[in-house]
C-alpha cells in the first residue's frame, strides 16, 4: 500500500511540475529561454531533486510540456463536437490550437533539433487525426467546404511560425478566423 502511494504521489508531483512549467511558459509567451527550473519547482510546491529526478533537463521537462499540450489538444476534440456545431467546434479547436502553437514554438525554440524531430515525428499524427476528424464532421453536414484535408489546414496554420512575439496576442486570433471563414463551405 505504501509503495502504491508513492507512486501515486510521484505521479502527482510529476504533473504538477508539467502544469507548472506550461504555465511559466504561458506566462513568457512561449519563450523557453525565460523558463527558470527552480520557479517551476517552486511553483509545483516540489524540491529541484524531485524536478531533477522526473526530468534530469530542460529539455525533458519541455518534451513533456509538448506532449501533455498535444494531448489535451487532441482530447478536446470530442467534447468540442458533443456541445457544438461541426464548424463551431472547429474553429473553438483552432483558438485552442493558438496556445498549443505558443508552447510548441518555445520548445522548438529550446531543444536541439534531432530531438525535436524525434519528438514531432512520433507525435504529429495525433495532430492530423484529431483535425481530420473536425474537418470530417464539417464536411459531413455541409459546414465545410469539400476538398480540404487536415494537410491544407496545416499548411495555412503555419502562418503562424512567422508571427513575431510582441505581436502574438493580436495576430494569432485573425489568422485562425481567416483560415475559418475559408474552411466555410461556399453558399
Amino acid at each position: 500500500m505504501a509503495e502504491r502511494e508513492r507512486r501515486a504521489d510521484a505521479v502527482a508531483n510529476r504533473d504538477r511540475i508539467v502544469a507548472a512549467a506550461r504555465a511559466e511558459l504561458s506566462e513568457s509567451n512561449g519563450d523557453a529561454d525565460d523558463l527558470k527550473l527552480h520557479r517551476v519547482a517552486k511553483a509545483a510546491g516540489v524540491g529541484q531533486g524531485t524536478l531533477y529526478r522526473h526530468f534530469p533537463t530542460r529539455e525533458h521537462l519541455l518534451a513533456e510540456v509538448y506532449r501533455a499540450e498535444l494531448t489535451q489538444l487532441v482530447d478536446t476534440v470530442a467534447p468540442l463536437l458533443a456541445e457544438h456545431s461541426p464548424l463551431e467546434a472547429l474553429t473553438r479547436w483552432l483558438h485552442r490550437l493558438i496556445e498549443y502553437a505558443r508552447v510548441k514554438r518555445g520548445v522548438m525554440a529550446a531543444i536541439e533539433v534531432p530531438a525535436w524531430r524525434d519528438l514531432y515525428d512520433g507525435q504529429h499524427h495525433r495532430l492530423d487525426e484529431a483535425l481530420e476528424t473536425l474537418l470530417d464532421r464539417g464536411k459531413a453536414v455541409g459546414e465545410v467546404r469539400d476538398g480540404v484535408d487536415a494537410a491544407d489546414v496545416i499548411l495555412l496554420l503555419g502562418a503562424l511560425s512567422r508571427i513575431p512575439g510582441a505581436e502574438w496576442n493580436a495576430r494569432a486570433p485573425r489568422i485562425v478566423a481567416v483560415i475559418v471563414d475559408g474552411l466555410r463551405r461556399p453558399a
